[in-house]
């Protein structure tokens, strides 16, 4: 069937972060919100339609993720990624940053070092601070139009002792899909130096034409054995409110060490309509998912021609996956923060500031385009009357 993303669905007032929040986050509640990562389209049918049908069974008793739930991940991961996942391999979590914490908690001690590859997701570094571990950074290298890892930075920071590195794989926010050079050479380096890799492959189906995400563990048996792999269907299919997420722990010892603190804290059994969802849009949600990748590269492509035609001061950091835009907004010679609040009070739109995500995004903004085109041309119309006021200053 043919979906239907430039539906207008109104989200307030439904307890979604990204419209009911504004206040709390921005100061104000009627801006134009960019910024939360989720999207604004409904979920495919065959979800929707799976959680009625099971809601209408009218009893919600204790739960757990059904072998045929295991199964639809180990073909999802296995017909998409080209990767065999085993059974034994399989944990839960109920998101995946609580996972980074678990997993941290589990297999680190406090004071451990664990670097981090900013500008990248903010809450890798408030995981790693508030389990008490030290944070140690690995900055990406700004390119002329991308970013690339810095190996030799990163050995120099394993020479002097990490116990782990977290990875964003599809990057967040700057949009890198890893190619498999760069994936070993990084193992290359954790097998040299002995550390492991956690790996936050969450927006993994999110790749744009000529791309392919490559799941670092399926590279080898060694990268294998020192790599966590995380990843759900929240960002894929819309459902990150449903809280269920797979941990893949091909290392058995390490995932036993994990999930004796899973089940301590009473997190393994997992969501009943979020196992639902899983196992929904892994079945039977490709088509649906082949729809919107070519609805967010519209958007893509939509946003790059409007901004060399009327913003040329931005310009967009070209997103190999993710529906988050890496905005270099640079050339405006003012400061993040100072453009954040220019957005938010003269503007009226609600983004990302680049220094949320380390403070190599100063001068930077990300911006979420899961929306429909009309929401995102109004937006963009708003941001070119907003930059001309600038530089009229």
């Amino acid at each position: 069937m043919k979906y239907n993303f430039d539906k207008i669905i109104d989200r307030k007032n439904t307890n979604s972060v990204k419209y009911d929040k504004l206040e709390q986050y921005f100061g104000k509640d009627d801006l134009l919100p960019f910024w939360v990562a989720d999207t604004d389209f409904n979920v495919p049918d065959c979800i929707s339609d799976s959680i009625i049908k099971r809601a209408e069974h009218a009893i919600y008793g204790y739960s757990f993720r059904g072998k045929d739930c295991i199964l639809s991940v180990q073909n999802w991961l296995k017909n998409r990624h080209s990767w065999e996942v085993k059974e034994e391999w399989i944990s839960s979590s109920p998101g995946v940053v609580t996972a980074l914490s678990l997993l941290l908690m589990s297999l680190t001690e406090k004071g451990d070092k664990i670097a981090v590859q900013p500008p990248v997701y903010h809450p890798f570094f408030h995981v790693i601070n508030d389990t008490e571990r030290s944070l140690v950074h690995n900055p990406l290298i700004r390119t002329e139009d991308s970013y690339q890892m810095d190996f030799e930075h990163l050995e120099q920071l394993a020479k002097d002792g990490l116990k782990a590195i977290i990875i964003s794989n599809p990057h967040n926010p700057v949009g890198r899909v890893w190619t498999k050079n760069e994936l070993l050479r990084l193992g290359e380096i954790a097998k040299k130096y002995d550390f492991l890799i956690i790996s936050d492959e969450i927006h993994q189906d999110l790749i744009y034409k000529n791309h392919k995400h490559i799941a670092l563990a399926s590279l080898s048996q060694d990268l294998a054995q020192r790599t966590i792999t995380c990843i759900a269907p929240s960002k894929t299919f819309n459902v990150a409110g449903l809280a269920s997420s797979i941990i893949i722990i091909p290392n058995q010892k390490l995932k036993k060490t994990y999930e004796k603190l899973l089940c301590a804290m009473h997190l393994d059994s997992g969501n009943l309509f979020g196992h639902i969802a899983m196992q929904a849009g892994y079945e039977h949600g490709a088509d649906w998912l082949d729809q919107l990748m070519e609805y967010l590269q519209s958007n893509v492509d939509y946003v790059r021609e409007f901004l060399e035609e009327n913003i040329p001061e931005i310009k967009l950091v070209t997103p190999e996956a993710t529906y988050l835009l890496w905005l270099d907004c640079r050339d405006l010679n003012i400061s993040s923060e100072k453009l954040n609040q220019i957005l938010i009070n003269e503007a009226g739109l609600a983004l990302n500031k680049g220094t949320t995500f380390g403070k190599e995004g100063n001068g930077y903004m990300r911006l979420n385009i899961g929306c429909p085109k009309s929401m995102l041309t109004k937006g963009l119309s708003i941001l070119q009357q907003t930059v001309n006021q600038l530089k009229k200053l």
